[in-house]
């Protein structure tokens, strides 16, 4: 019996270290190619004398809304504030509770209108609309039955006036120049039909007429620690994927897309909870199946600025709901794997979200047991254990940091010397502690889940720290 657990933590040892030598060159190699990117951006800068002039590609900004009541006034004044001339906001509340429409209408004085809304998209029917013309562009309010995210998505599309819709948040702001920074790359090539940018937490920053002006490192631990994770999570593998049309994620929170062509492969479905993946994925196999000419673009230097959930319950809701809606998008999905007929897409975004996403939760708990298993039947060589343990945690430490810092640098954000430490002291504890937790979370989130798969999910919000000037009214 003895020599078949020696055999069988033999076989384990080996697959770990294939997976982890895998995954690690995959960060490295993906943290340089974002850190080299960020440096080298200068390229995208060339065309500021383009939107300078009337050249402006017309965007209708979609913000779907339920139960944002708290946030959604400082994000629509953040809107207002944006270096763009040609846009407009079209607001949706999903069958808010909380007076999320009382707040916009009183806030910015918005009148009811008869306005007929045609059904491009399938969604819950229209209650009530509201519009106002007061201010720097026109903001449209839509009330309607509840019927989930991307239900509302649709409803704002079909609502929508221009060309191109950009998705994002109620509880984020955008910086001022994040809406002309993403529209980049569609006016370097026609074929980008679809443009993601970066999220960042807002926690601890100070925003102003859409500038940050004061940058902290948030207060409280956890959300300390998921800066640390979404500046690594959006450096790394979105800019490398970005290389060779591989995203197969773009951001709920912050995505630019072409209307004619979601219109046309459906819209976002309403069935899945990870309606911003499931929709880039579909958009990568209706263009590859229909030939037609396509790219899939990530905009790192077009920043959203979104609330990170400052509570460990709430961080358990989201994580929960990511993972729910990724298993959803590579299941309905999943016959892109190692299909040449969607080339990189399916052999490598594919495989790595399938083994280091999808599967690394069951990955890591399986490996958590092994260890604690091996340790009770004394097969645990423990100083090699924990050499190993430190070695991981100290390169993933690094490559972590790395990012972290060239995002700081990189975005002339300046930090105070106590939050740099802080910064150094709480990333291997993001690492070694808050990673297997959230693992946990993610491996246990598929349980049941079909009893509440397309609801919003309730997480506390608290006031974005943001302020601008009073908005002139149009003459």
């Amino acid at each position: 019996m003895r020599d078949i657990f020696q055999t069988f933590f033999n076989y384990v040892g080996l697959f770990f270290i294939l997976y982890m030598t895998g995954y690690a060159s995959f960060l490295f190699l993906s943290v340089t190619v974002g850190s080299s990117s960020l440096h080298g951006a200068k390229r995208r800068n060339l065309l500021k004398s383009e939107l300078q002039g009337d050249y402006y590609v017309p965007v209708s900004i979609i913000v779907p809304a339920h139960n944002e009541g708290v946030t959604i006034e400082s994000t629509i004044r953040s809107l207002l504030t944006l270096d763009y001339r040609l846009y407009e906001i079209v607001v949706v509340d999903d069958g808010s509770g909380d007076g999320t429409s009382r707040v916009v209408k009183e806030a910015f004085h918005m009148q009811q209108v008869n306005r007929p809304v045609q059904q491009k998209l399938r969604c819950q029917p229209v209650e009530e609309v509201y519009e106002t013309n007061a201010y720097k562009v026109p903001i449209t309010l839509i009330r309607k039955k509840n019927g989930g995210k991307a239900d509302a998505l649709n409803m704002g599309i079909n609502v929508s006036r221009y060309p191109y819709f950009l998705c994002m948040d109620a509880d984020s702001v955008l910086q001022r120049d994040s809406l002309k920074r993403i529209v980049y790359p569609v006016l370097e090539e026609d074929k980008a039909v679809a443009v993601g940018g970066a999220v960042r937490p807002c926690n601890g920053a100070t925003i102003r007429d859409g500038q940050v002006v004061k940058y902290r490192m948030p207060g409280k631990i956890l959300p300390c620690m998921q800066v640390l994770e979404y500046d690594r999570s959006f450096l790394a593998a979105r800019i490398f994927f970005d290389k060779f049309n591989g995203n197969i994620i773009i951001s709920g929170a912050f995505g630019l897309f072409k209307k004619s062509l979601v219109i046309d492969a459906g819209g976002y479905d309403a069935s899945t909870m990870g309606e911003d993946m499931e929709l880039v994925v579909r958009i990568h196999m209706y263009c590859r199946e229909h030939g037609i000419p396509y790219k899939i673009r990530y905009a790192q230097d077009a920043v959203c600025w979104t609330q990170a959930p400052e509570a460990l319950s709430d961080l358990c809701k989201q994580r929960r709901r990511w993972h729910i809606g990724l298993y959803q998008s590579m299941m309905a999905h999943r016959k892109i794997l190692a299909n040449p007929k969607y080339g990189m897409v399916g052999f490598l975004s594919y495989v790595y979200f399938l083994v280091y996403e999808l599967f690394s939760p069951y990955i890591e708990v399986f490996g958590t047991l092994t260890v604690i298993l091996a340790f009770c039947l004394d097969f645990l060589n423990l100083p090699y254990m924990l050499a190993y343990m430190g070695i991981y945690i100290g390169f993933s430490a690094v490559l972590s940091l790395t990012a972290f810092f060239a995002r700081i640098y990189t975005a002339d954000l300046k930090l105070t010397f106590g939050d740099a430490l802080k910064a150094i002291g709480l990333c291997a504890l993001e690492i070694s502690c808050l990673r297997f937790v959230l693992a946990w979370v993610r491996a246990t989130s598929l349980f049941g889940y079909q009893k509440k798969k397309n609801h919003w999910g309730h997480i506390e919000r608290k006031k974005i720290n943001y302020s601008s000037t009073p908005e002139e009214s149009c003459p």
